[in-house]
């Protein structure tokens, strides 16, 4: 069986597509060979700047004859008909063979497909995958019609076995396949001839060319750690960065630079991503200050000077970027000193947040308002949540996070300690994006909750007022993470918070934001209403009590549009808790029985709730309770349709005949005397377990008893005690969405 080496040989693929075009290339080759008859024992991918190879090895020498046999149409059938078949078969109609069936006689095909050598199927496919190829982004050039990432200079085909390689002959626009390639292309340009994939490599090695990218990251990462620990610094590690390098060159050459004394005082944020984002430089730290100090660079070359030049030529260059993040930094810092936020914060005005939801310093206002409402919950001091959530986005409007715009929140921070506002602040300027995705930590500081909370409950209901929602896999605003960090946030700082009343409170706000011809007046007293009595129909009616004459009609169409807007948001909530509880392996039914009870606005007390159940559920007695409570609820919903009354009038013991009925009507009212306290105090374990205890008296009642009895008296007292175990296990969860 042979080996198939194939390499596309171009001029440089940017780095961020090399590792996607690799497993294109494996997938579509490989694909096409499966589909064409031809197997293979493995397969790999290996990408340099240069180059995509693919290397398959125990490939079938050709591929299997085939015998398939065509069920035609009726013999007598009409001859257009029986002409289809024949050019789908392609055959004669001498060719075919009548045979009986218990449907009459059928024509029948009998098609053979030889088998064919595996040089021409591997030209087919090859040729195909690259006429084709699925580039992000692609070029043409000359007059060819060719498109290729880059411009495609050779094809490297060869099958190779015990008696030698051989090419596979193809030609795409003018470029025709070999055995040759080139190595590197300052080192070793020059071409030469392999027979196989370990001479390939081994070849490439010697022309100054590492194949493996995983190769490639690991020969820099070391090199780096030790010309470092050599200096007694450490290197910040960064493993994006690490793989875009990896993609940049084919020999790595590691060196350090110096930073110039100038800029070592500039935020080691800065520096780090300054030479991150333009250089591709990583940043070396002393451990013992936390500053930056130090760069590597990684060349693509040897050089006689042991690489001087090279770093002459990136130290002059990161010096005059450096030079500019200096500049920005001290004028900040010149503005920040003087005046605070409050030049920035102005600035906000004339920011567009969304063209219908107004300005960024609109948004910041709402913000700030929220953030006062929600601080009492939090624990945080209302004054001092609002200030940090009025200077929160400040620093968009500073010329360092103009220019690098991944640095906003921190360098809030760092400005907020140069104006001396209160810590608060300058942490929760940083903290109130977090978290971000889900392996980030979670801000724990009362202010810094208070305002990362208002920030991302903003969002949702600003967007759920313009209607802005997800739809599918189409997130363009990432409100799934937005709501995600709430749910966080939330759960990891054990808040108590009823998200209807905050709903409510910023889509109005948001309503305002849209509509000019809201009465401003009506709009406070809503708000103020809804702050203090947290419910939106009791408050809207009071605000239009008090309005005199006929108020303006869009005020009046809040009264049915925020109710149905809060509604919808707090289902997509419970969407996502879903989503979030599924990790602990809490499954969707379990979380809908507890989000059917009053509270489930409340994340935390819904979570306890659900996690009590979950427990109890995975009990034998959980499990056959839940059972014998859908016995007992079927059997009551179907009388209860029957005889058109609903049996909730409460049973008397002094009509059960068995013990096990007696003793159903004690183990009811024990649960019911130890659940009522439980849910009280929020014990749910505890009030989970009382209603897994009855698990023996309703199965042993179920077993002894017949609930439809010809004694009417008896029918119905048994009725009442069916609805006294659905209104004791109701109270503790809707089990009756409970699943299996």
């Amino acid at each position: 069986m042979p080996d198939l080496l194939i390499e596309l040989f171009s001029e440089e693929i940017p780095a961020r597509m090399q590792a996607r075009a690799g497993e294109d290339l494996k997938k579509r080759i490989t694909d096409g060979l499966v589909e064409a008859g031809l197997t293979y024992a493995s397969a790999a991918a290996l990408t340099t700047p240069r180059r995509l190879t693919l290397a398959v090895e125990a490939l079938l020498a050709e591929s299997p004859t085939i015998h398939e046999e065509r069920k035609g149409p009726k013999v007598g059938a009409p001859d257009k008909a029986i002409e289809g078949f024949l050019r789908g078969a392609g055959l004669t109609r001498d060719q075919l063979e009548e045979r009986e069936t218990p449907k009459g006689a059928v024509y029948f095909a009998m098609i053979e497909k030889p088998g064919r050598p595996a040089a021409e199927i591997v030209a087919e496919v090859l040729e195909a995958t690259i006429r084709n190829f699925p580039w992000p982004k692609s070029m043409r050039w000359g007059s060819g019609s060719l498109r290729w990432v880059r411009p495609l200079h050779s094809i490297l085909c060869i099958l190779s076995d015990e008696a030698g390689a051989q090419v596979v002959p193809l030609e795409v626009e003018g470029v025709a396949s070999g055995d040759t390639t080139e190595g590197h292309r300052f080192m070793a340009p020059n071409r030469f001839a392999v027979t196989s994939f370990e001479d390939y490599a081994t070849k490439l090695r010697r022309a100054y060319v590492l194949l493996s990218p995983a190769e490639r990251a690991e020969h820099v990462w070391n090199d780096a750690q030790n010309l470092a620990f050599a200096a007694g610094l450490e290197v910040v590690e960064d493993k994006g960065l690490l793989t875009e390098i990896a993609g940049l060159v084919e020999w790595p050459v590691v060196l350090m630079g110096q930073i110039d004394d100038e800029f070592l005082d500039l935020p080691p944020e800065v520096l780090q991503t300054s030479m991150k984002e333009h250089q591709k430089f990583f940043s070396v730290r002393n451990p013992k200050t936390g500053r930056i100090e130090r760069f590597i660079t990684v060349a693509n070359r040897e050089t006689a000077d042991n690489g001087a030049t090279i770093l002459a030529g990136n130290q002059k260059v990161l010096s005059a970027r450096l030079a500019d993040a200096k500049f920005f930094w001290e004028n900040d810092l010149r503005i920040v000193k003087s005046d605070g936020f409050e030049p920035w914060v102005k600035k906000l005005d004339a920011v567009t947040f969304h063209a219908k939801l107004g300005s960024q310093g609109e948004r910041v206002n709402r913000i700030a308002a929220l953030a006062h409402e929600l601080a009492p919950m939090v624990g945080a001091d209302p004054a001092l949540a609002m200030q940090a959530a009025q200077g929160c986005k400040a620093d968009l409007s500073s010329e360092m996070v103009f220019e690098f715009p991944e640095l906003q929140g921190l360098m809030g921070r760092y400005y907020a300690d140069a104006a001396e506002l209160p810590a608060e602040v300058g942490l929760a300027s940083e903290e109130h994006y977090s978290p971000l995705g889900p392996s980030d930590d979670v801000p724990t500081a009362p202010v810094s909750v208070t305002v990362a909370l208002a920030d991302k409950l903003d969002t949702l209901t600003g967007f759920w007022a313009i209607d802005e929602k997800p739809t599918g896999s189409k997130d363009p605003f990432a409100l799934r993470r937005a709501a995600l960090g709430v749910i966080r946030l939330i759960l990891d700082n054990d808040l108590r918070l009823k998200l209807d009343r905050f709903f409510d409170l910023q889509l109005v706000r948001a309503e305002a934001a849209m509509n000019e011809n809201l009465p401003a007046e009506n709009v406070d007293d809503l708000l103020e209403e809804i702050a203090d009595h947290g419910v939106f129909g009791a408050a809207f009616q009071a605000v239009k009590e008090k309005i005199s004459g006929s108020p303006a009609a869009e005020f009046l169409n809040l009264e049915g549009k925020i109710p149905d807007a809060s509604v919808d948001l707090l289902s997509f909530f419970h969407d996502r808790l879903k989503v979030f509880l599924r990790d602990e392996g809490i499954r969707h039914d379990i979380i809908d029985a507890c989000i059917a009870m009053d509270g489930n606005d409340d994340l935390s007390l819904l979570v306890k709730r659900a996690r009590a159940l979950n427990a109890v559920i995975a009990t034998e007695d959980g499990e056959n309770l839940v059972q014998g409570f859908k016995r007992a609820n079927n059997i009551l919903t179907q009388a209860e349709e029957k005889d058109g009354v609903e049996y909730s009038y409460g049973a008397d013991v002094k009509f059960a005949e068995t013990d096990s009925e007696k003793a159903l009507f004690a183990a009811l009212e024990r649960a019911q005397a130890q659940i009522n306290p439980a849910l009280k105090s929020e014990d749910f374990p505890a009030a989970m377990a009382a209603m897994a205890a009855l698990r023996a008296p309703v199965d042993a009642f179920f077993e002894d008893v017949q609930v439809n009895t010809d004694n009417d008296i008896l029918r119905r007292n048994r009725l009442n005690l069916l609805s006294q175990i659905r209104q004791v296990c109701s109270s503790v969860a809707d089990l009756t969405r409970i699943e299996g």
